[in-house]
């Protein structure tokens, strides 16, 4: 692996090299469902972004990405969610970096959550968002869901397997599955 990319953000691996890396090592991702709660820390909306895939589909995913070589956890979701709800959004890290679920995602379907282009590792998180929104990049939209409206058919159906259960698990966690 002797070519290395580098950015903005330090050193990074070539798209040849990433492949590379993709068949041979699992890589480290977030997931985060940010939320929108109540004066009184209850939890009120679950916020889903909507994308266009470069397969040509459409799809409501979590705010989500790798974490960088040499990056902390917390850099990695400070880094996502500005980039995902932009710089406004006022994200209320948590204060420990642990997760309240691992997703591992496979290339091969099974009994697990698939990713086609590797092998992957999700530490995921639910995130208090305060601020104002403004998704960017390949973002089409944030959308704001009720814990229940979030779980039904119409809207689990347009998310992979995968962040449909994060969002199930990070419900579950608070103590609010319908």
């Amino acid at each position: 692996m002797s070519d290395i990319a580098s950015d903005d953000m330090g050193p990074w691996l070539s798209e040849e090299d990433l492949e590379l890396v993709r068949r041979k090592v699992p890589m480290l991702y977030v997931d985060v469902v940010p939320v929108r709660v109540g004066e009184n820390g209850t939890l009120e909306a679950v916020g889903l972004l909507l994308r266009a895939r470069p397969e040509g589909t459409i799809t409501r995913e979590l705010v989500s990405g790798r974490v960088l070589f040499q990056e902390t956890v917390r850099q990695a979701l400070v880094r996502h969610l500005d980039k995902d709800l932009g710089p406004l959004a006022l994200p209320q890290l948590p204060v420990s970096p642990v997760p309240y679920a691992i997703g591992q995602y496979f290339p091969t379907p099974g009994e697990h959550y698939l990713d086609p282009r590797q092998h992957a590792v999700s530490l995921a998180y639910v995130v208090p968002v305060a601020g104002d929104c403004s998704p960017s990049n390949d973002t089409l939209e944030l959308s704001w869901f009720t814990p229940r409206e979030v779980l039904t058919p119409e809207i689990t159906g347009d998310m992979s397997e995968g962040h449909a259960d994060l969002v199930r698990r990070a419900l579950a966690h608070l103590g609010r599955l319908p």
